[in-house]
């Protein structure tokens, strides 16, 4: 029965479990029994416990075979590669050509496995791989190849449910360096991962032959990191030694959590007190089952190469794993997983994941449909995934010391002493104080760029710092707290009008044009009406009453225009847009050090030169009343606040461009960000935001 395998701090199990669990020789009564003889070679590492577990399963499966078949006997020829793929190369010749086999079972890596592919598609004889990770085109290079191993995507989106159940958010990805690795199981998991939004912090290549000196210093930099989720994909040799280690340096104990795929956890139940005895799980049942496909295959006739190859790829039965069937000369994946929680030497059950149907898994994304994982040191609640900063150790926390408005941020520095005020500041605790835990924090003053601060080595970045694209290279944001855009600001002047025509302006010319139709209009109809009757009728008398009723109308509406053209200072700005700024060669400002210089010369063409840069609002006044500058550009919480203060002498005019907005900042993967985020949410829902904000402006 295969097994996908986990570690929650101690282990916890996924474990590949089949519906329908049959005897190999089931589903085989039906096959025509011949009397046929031949051979079929494998290819194995006798150095390692792998290899001699696949040589138990499969001389096991041949004795049976032959033993169910008592008119047909197959031989099995063995030879051993030494883990090397050349070794393997020159073993899987000497099988086709000197022991003429039919087929040929093995090996374990993929570097091995490709060789012998290319020898066996040579002499048309089928390659039954067992190894764990093979490549999408293998089979359309290497036309014999059959993967005999299941895929390991399934395992690996198993694998990410497991950690999307559980809320952590970034894990750290340990793996063995070597190609199949790299290029196969590790790309899976990360696609998985990404699936369902879970970022890998870092990426662990191990040698496979690794010294305990090197593998302390690898295990040293994860354990001074804050993430301590891992997911291991590495041999069994790897595996152990690497175990032995981090439980020597104490990675073992409560607040770590090791999640192992199948490479490991196929023999994990056989490892006891450093030990490895027989076990029927995992490889030893995939080289069964391997060596009962080539044996059924070759029942029933003396069908060789292309045939033989044919006969395994449409062959089905029920084997220890399950049931086997082919698709596209690869191994059909398994698709339910038991999840097991292994404490000390017995295990529990937890529940089920299942890649088709969400309502047959068990769980998918809810925790809550899980049994409650017995964790190390007996917490109840799941681990964090994180080590969360202490009283010793706080989070170091950027601040930038040069921001332009410091009703945002604002740093005062008074001997040793610093202290840090603003707006900014105000929402950060505001956003600390709604986190479900302590976050003990220390802020740090930085005088730079906005870009250089983000790039710094910082837990967290606090300030009226914009979310820009560039910046995500480096860092990862909240959600703004403060609005988007980018407005630009002008001064204002009075608008010029003729006061000999003025009295035409309260009504526009279509309402003169209007009003001069209904005049003669009324006219007409009146003339019309005392023809050849009395001058006072009673139908022209209606019509001047309806005529007064409109005039009446007319004239207090002329009249309330008017008076507000009067006595209203009708205000503009002197530009209306950037167009006229381009184009007649004008000088700009900008907030010295943020993202907006690079904004207006890439994105909206003003030209370098024609760009100035200030440090304070004040600065910002003197250069637009003395005409400096034409126009300054300020990000939309600047402009408010801007306006708020310099309301009777400037204005925004032109179009609002919607970038930037204000955020924390964090490094890529930080577990914080999502708690912070959720808590930024719940400051912002229930008032206090707009609470801060009203008390910022009214200063």
């Amino acid at each position: 029965m295969g097994i996908l395998f986990s570690l929650f701090f101690s282990l916890l199990v996924l474990d590949l479990l089949f519906l329908q669990m049959a005897t190999a020789n089931g589903g085989t009564d039906s096959i025509e029994k011949a009397d046929v003889k031949g051979s079929i070679g494998a290819i194995l590492d006798y150095s390692s416990r792998i290899g001699k577990e696949e040589k138990v399963a499969m001389e096991m499966a041949i004795e049976e075979f032959n033993s169910q078949y008592s008119n047909q006997h197959i031989d099995l020829l063995i030879n051993d590669s030494q883990g090397e793929p050349i070794q393997a190369a020159l073993a899987a010749r000497e099988l086709v050509y000197r022991h003429r086999v039919k087929a040929i079972l093995g090996p374990q890596t993929w570097e091995e496995a490709s060789l012998v592919a290319e020898v066996g598609s040579q002499a048309y004889t089928p390659i039954l791989s067992l190894a764990y990770t093979t490549p999408q085109w293998a089979t359309e290079r290497w036309p014999f190849l059959i993967q005999a191993s299941a895929d390991q995507s399934a395992q690996m989106k198993a694998i990410a449910a497991v950690i999307e159940s559980q809320d952590w958010h970034r894990v750290t990805v340990v793996y063995e360096d070597i190609p199949s690795s790299a290029t196969g199981a590790v790309l899976q998991l990360s696609e998985a991962l990404k699936d369902v939004g879970i970022e890998i912090g870092h990426l662990l290549p191990l040698p496979p032959l690794s010294s305990s000196s090197s593998l302390v210093e690898e295990l040293q930099s994860l354990k001074e990191g804050q993430c301590r989720v891992f997911v291991v994909h590495t041999s069994l040799q790897l595996g152990v030694h690497l175990f032995e280690t981090a439980k020597k340096m104490e990675m073992m104990k409560e607040g770590y959590i090791w999640i192992i795929t199948d490479t490991i956890s196929s023999l994990v139940h056989s490892i006891k007190a450093s030990t490895i005895s027989s076990s029927m799980d995992g490889i030893v049942a995939k080289a069964y089952d391997a060596t009962w496909a080539a044996a059924l295959a070759m029942t029933g006739g003396r069908g060789t190469g292309q045939q033989l190859l044919e006969k395994i790829s449409n062959g089905q039965f029920d084997g220890l794993t399950g049931k086997i069937q082919f698709s596209d000369q690869k191994l059909a994946p398994a698709h339910i997983f038991q999840i097991v929680n292994v404490v000390g030497k017995s295990d529990r059950e937890l529940g089920f994941w299942s890649e088709t149907s969400e309502e047959e898994s068990g769980f998918w994304r809810d925790r809550r449909a899980l049994a409650q994982v017995v964790w190390p040191g007996g917490p109840r609640n799941t681990p964090r995934g994180w080590t969360p900063p202490t009283d010793e150790k706080p989070l170091k926390i950027g601040v930038p010391s040069g921001s332009t408005f410091k009703q945002f941020v604002e740093v005062i520095q008074d001997g040793n002493n610093i202290s840090f005020n603003g707006f900014s500041i105000n929402v950060f605790n505001a956003t600390v104080e709604r986190l479900p835990y302590a976050l003990p924090h220390k802020l740090y003053a930085f005088n730079g760029t906005y870009d250089e601060l983000v790039r710094q080595k910082f837990d967290a970045v606090v300030g009226d710092v914009a979310i820009v694209a560039k910046r995500f290279e480096h860092a990862e944001f909240t959600q703004p707290y403060a609005e988007p855009g980018l407005q630009m600001i002008t001064p204002v002047r009075s608008k010029s009008s003729n006061k000999a025509w003025l009295f035409m302006k309260p009504f526009t010319r279509a309402m003169w044009i209007l009003t001069t139709f209904i005049n003669v209009y009324n006219g007409f109809v009146l003339i019309c009406l005392n023809i050849g009757e009395k001058l006072h009728s009673n139908l022209s008398r209606m019509a001047m009453v309806v005529w007064l009723f409109v005039a009446l109308v007319i004239t207090q509406s002329y009249t309330a225009n008017l008076t507000s053209m009067l006595t209203v200072q009708q205000l503009e700005p002197t530009v209306a847009d950037i167009e006229t700024l381009k184009s007649s060669n004008s000088m700009i400002g900008y907030c010295r050090g943020s993202f907006v210089s690079a904004y207006l010369k890439d994105v909206l063409g003003f030209n370098e030169k024609n760009i100035k840069n200030y440090s304070s609002p004040e600065e910002y006044a003197k250069a637009l009343k003395d005409g400096q500058i034409a126009a300054a550009f300020l990000e939309a919480p600047f402009a408010k606040l801007f306006l708020a203060k310099y309301c009777k002498s400037f204005m925004a005019a032109g179009t609002s461009y919607k970038v930037g907005g204000f955020g924390f900042v964090f490094p890529r993967g930080s577990p914080l960000l999502h708690d912070v985020s959720e808590a930024l949410l719940n400051v912002s829902e229930s008032g206090k935001l707009r609470e801060l904000e009203n008390s910022m402006l009214s200063i």
